[in-house]
């Protein structure tokens, strides 16, 4: 792997499931280093999905952030699962944000 993307690796790694860590360096080792450093600085922040969880989750703000569509109008149509969907997703909304980036990388580093 190129040392460039090795280093955007491993600030990024809080942002990946670690059980996907092998995976993400072959994909990232395949891909060429411009565009692996381009999806590697697309990568959404679990930290900012659970403080938009916390203060707007009610609204699916969280989920419109991570590109779950679906999810977020729902929440917001339901203005949370009458709170509980909000919830939920206080606990759920870090894997799923770390999911979501796996799944960016799976799509352009194939």
């Amino acid at each position: 792997m190129d040392n460039q993307v090795e280093q955007m690796f491993l600030m990024n790694a809080s942002k990946i499931p670690a059980v996907f860590f092998e995976d993400v360096k072959q994909r990232l080792a395949s891909c060429d280093p411009n565009k692996a450093m381009f999806v590697l600085s697309e990568l959404k922040d679990p930290t900012i999905a659970i403080i938009l969880g916390i203060f707007l989750g009610g609204l699916g703000i969280d989920r419109f952030y991570i590109d779950s569509i679906g999810i977020g109008i729902g929440k917001l149509l339901t203005c949370g699962g009458l709170g509980i969907w909000y919830l939920i997703d206080l606990f759920l909304i870090i894997d799923a944000t770390k999911q979501k980036n796996y799944e960016i990388i799976r799509t352009y580093c194939s």
